[in-house]
């Protein structure tokens, strides 16, 4: 299946197959009772989704959301939890992709404990590079979610992001 920019995979709440991302980005978007969105989770290919239900089914913990165009295989969910029962095979491989997650979990948290803010936002933008070049991150994410994925609020990353501009230029 093919995603666009913009188009939903799932929604929040809603209950379903696992996906895996072939190619492309993807965000987990969390919406709190007030309506309010915060950006969780980046999706990056390989990765199997939703995460907390790949050893028992869960409702969707959030919305994803392509950031560019993506490709995604759809795995039955009734099929993967009964090839989890039958091949040992798979429990190892599945226990590898959460060791991944938790790799990339710690990258996250690397780029959250950084002391200056700047060094925090270029922490992250080496790390898209690596995804979307020679896109930037400003033509992925927004400043708001930019300043929500890595705790700074929009006027921060905006002043950093103006800053950069201006030391480039």
């Amino acid at each position: 299946m093919i995603l666009h920019k913009g188009e939903t995979l799932f929604r929040q709440g809603e209950a379903g197959p696992l996906f895996h991302l072939r190619s492309g980005l993807l965000k987990i978007m969390r919406i709190h009772q007030d309506g309010t969105a915060i950006l969780v989770n980046i999706i990056t290919p390989g990765e199997v989704i939703p995460h907390h239900s790949l050893i028992s089914p869960n409702p969707y913990y959030g919305t994803a959301i392509a950031l560019v165009t993506s490709e995604i295989d759809i795995l039955p969910a009734s099929d993967w939890y009964r090839q989890l029962e039958e091949d040992p095979r798979k429990c190892r491989d599945l226990a590898l992709v959460l060791q991944e997650k938790l790799r990339m979990m710690q990258q996250r948290i690397d780029q959250l404990t950084q002391v200056a803010p700047a060094d925090k936002l270029l922490k992250l933008q080496a790390w898209f590079r690596s995804y979307i070049e020679p896109e930037t991150i400003t033509d992925i994410l927004t400043q708001d979610e930019i300043g929500q994925f890595i705790g700074l609020r929009r006027e921060t990353v905006n002043r950093l992001l103006r800053a950069q501009k201006t030391a480039g230029d």
